[in-house]
């Protein structure tokens, strides 16, 4: 707790921690609103604004229909890949979730939207994981001091450095594999012998002749366009005397980064809840309560250092990283106010009793519960939450909080005397992207008499809406009333400290050790039960696995009948040291809201998951559509610029133009009020 916290002892408080959870759980199964709510719309789902100048890149989806053309041949999907990786991850110190197998962040659609950078393992990894989604073969090398993918097609493999943005071709127009490339470098280095792993003697050689020695070196490199007239890289950070040294062969294997998939951007208003996506940064990052070095890029500016090829591949933004903030104001007056949460029980209104604060305890005999939930989009830096309580003369509150979709709760506050409190969240919502809150009155005349939330979050400012100078058509859309309940942890139970680690999900586990989810036997299974909000649409998961020998393999299964019947949806299959499988389920029983999914495993030799991904889409109880309001504010020559728009309508478009070059500032979208 933090600020003006002030909360007495009471005999309350000396309940014991499990006595309280228990009398504050409630079954998750279903949106539990009072069927007497009133009509109305208590979210909007998908809201999204995009630029003509800047490509959709908010789903796997979205990336697709922005870079893959009909008729592209594989040698140009491929090259597609490597562009949308170039122009959405700069080289730099990674963001770490502890989630991903190294730690890292190894998701594609969430690098390119939550934070814009990584490094080359991470870069490789999304080139992959891309490829493989249209159906490609993809492989990763480590190298010395390097990681780089390959693509294959056309009967061969090809190299394609997405973090150090470069490729090379023969002679012929073909673009060389990892293993051409170090034949060409080791064949030269034999004849230079004194070159081989001599950094010092390589610089000397590149710089030599006025920076055209490099020319001079392995003519498949000499061929290279992404080479400057000095042999440096499109980044400036890396030259032709590291590319030298990292295709010697003295490190050559296959490797893979584990990556994952499924994350979407799905940004959901309810009347109150505002979204400020900023063009600049405040200094904040995933790792800075680790104590670790912030990225290069928090303070980098585009088309300069080592962002000065960004402009080159379409980067309009003035930086990398941006800092946001999503605050929730929730309108405890408006009697539709119920409609945007999860448990509104024994509530009453001051409207519906005449007197009181806003929303009140109705029957004193019993407590009154409410539950929200706080998706986002965008990872958590901070969180806070004001509270304005009115505490009856018998009364008393509770708020606790929940990480794992309420399987547990963790107490954040006690109130037993009526006033205003801040109550800091952060050492709870950090680095998460989803949460629930519950207030808990007692006693007749408590209530409360206001509620905000306010968080900093991180978002790359690759993929915002930018403008350009002149018109600019900007559309604007809401999709389905969806909302995605998300499973992913940390298979590492020494990232607990950090993360939710898998076993904070209360999986089943069958002969599986929770430590890389490891069978330990000849069979055995990994279930977790997935329970959402409103009806389920759609099953989407999958791992990052290993199955080394023919006959291992992991069953991607699923149930609707608490685990009666489970049917296979697809096989992770060996022989695989590392393989990925993503899958997605639609054929779901009308209004279930439970689900089992199981990682069912066969092992001869060694098979475990590094990863797993498990998201539930759901239909919204009270999800539709209402008018969204839109602010973008800007710079033109040093003077501020606003342009506001109500979109009326599900799908719309508007125009806004500039006189001069834009300099971006923030993006706010909020429900207009009505």
């Amino acid at each position: 707790m933090g600020g003006v916290v002030e909360i007495k002892h009471h005999k309350f408080l000396e309940t014991p921690a499990v006595v309280l959870v228990a009398l504050l759980t409630v079954v998750m199964a279903g949106n539990t609103a009072r069927s007497d709510a009133p009509e109305g719309v208590g979210v909007v789902c998908q809201v999204k604004v995009l630029s003509e100048h800047v490509p959709d890149v908010s789903s796997l989806e979205a990336w697709r229909d922005s870079f893959i053309k009909p008729g592209m041949t594989e040698e140009e999907k491929a090259l597609a890949i490597w562009r949308s990786v170039v122009a959405h991850q700069h080289q730099d110190s990674p963001p770490r979730e502890y989630l991903h197998h190294e730690d890292d962040v190894h998701d594609p659609i969430k690098l390119f939207n939550v934070y814009g950078y990584g490094y080359c393992s991470m870069a490789s990894s999304n080139i992959v994981a891309l490829g493989r989604a249209l159906g490609m073969e993809a492989r990763s090398w480590t190298i010395r001091a390097h990681v780089v993918p390959e693509v294959y097609w056309e009967g061969c493999w090809h190299m394609l450095d997405g973090s150090l943005i470069n490729y090379f071709r023969h002679e012929d127009g073909r673009i060389a594999s990892v293993e051409e490339i170090v034949a060409a470098v080791s064949s030269w280095l034999k004849e230079h012998p004194e070159l081989r792993g001599n950094d010092a003697a390589l610089r000397e050689f590149h710089r030599d002749g006025g920076w055209t020695g490099w020319r001079r070196g392995p003519k498949l490199l000499a061929r290279c366009p992404f080479y400057g007239e000095d042999g440096w890289l499109p980044a400036g950070t890396h030259g032709w005397y590291s590319t030298m040294q990292e295709y010697d062969g003295s490190t050559l294997f296959l490797y893979e980064s584990g990556y994952s998939m499924g994350y979407r951007v799905n940004i959901q208003l309810r009347p109150g809840e505002r979204l400020v996506r900023n063009w600049f940064n405040k200094g904040l990052h995933v790792n800075m309560r680790d104590g670790a070095e912030a990225p290069g890029c928090l303070t980098g500016q585009i088309g300069s250092g080592s962002l000065r090829y960004a402009p080159q591949f379409g980067d309009l933004a003035p930086g990398r990283v941006g800092n946001g903030t999503l605050v929730y104001q929730v309108p405890l007056k408006d009697p539709n106010c119920r409609l945007s949460f999860l448990k509104w029980e024994n509530i009453v209104t001051a409207h519906e009793r005449g007197s009181g604060p806003p929303v009140q305890v109705a029957e004193a005999n019993k407590p009154a519960v409410l539950e929200w939930r706080m998706p986002s989009s965008y990872v958590y830096l901070s969180g806070k939450l004001q509270l304005g309580a009115q505490i009856g003369p018998e009364g008393r509150c509770a708020v606790v909080f929940s990480d794992n979709h309420g399987l547990d709760w963790k107490e954040v506050a006690r109130v037993e005397k009526s006033g205003e409190y801040s109550l800091d969240l952060t050492p709870y919502c950090f680095r998460r992207y989803d949460y629930r809150l519950r207030v808990v009155l007692y006693g007749a005349g408590s209530g409360l008499t206001s509620l905000r939330l306010e968080h900093d979050i991180q978002h790359s400012q690759r993929p915002l809406p930018a403008l350009k100078k002149g018109r600019n058509i900007l559309s604007f859309s809401a999709g389905p009333p969806h909302g995605t309940i998300t499973l992913e942890a940390s298979t590492n139970p020494k990232n607990r400290s950090r993360q939710l680690v898998c076993e904070d999900f209360a999986p089943e586990l069958i002969n599986v050790d929770p430590s890389l989810l490891r069978l330990t036997a000849g069979q055995g299974s990994v279930t977790f039960r997935v329970a959402t909000p409103g009806p389920m649409v759609a099953l989407r998961f999958g791992c990052f696995y290993r199955a080394r020998d023919a006959q291992d393999h992991w069953d991607l299964q699923v149930s609707f009948d608490g685990g009666q019947k489970f049917h296979t949806v697809d096989t992770a299959a060996g022989p695989r040291v590392f393989g990925a499988k993503y899958v997605q389920f639609t054929d779901i029983p009308a209004e279930t809201t439970q689900a089992l999914v199981r990682f069912a495993g066969t092992q001869r030799n060694t098979t475990c998951i590094f990863n797993f991904r498990i998201d539930a889409d759901y239909r919204e109880v009270f999800g539709g559509f209402r008018p969204v309001k839109i602010t973008y504010l800007w710079e033109e020559g040093g003077i501020e610029k606003q342009h506001t728009h109500v979109a009326k309508n599900p799908a719309e478009s508007f125009e806004i133009y500039c006189d001069a070059t834009p300099r971006m500032r923030s993006l706010i979208v909020e429900l207009a009020e009505e």
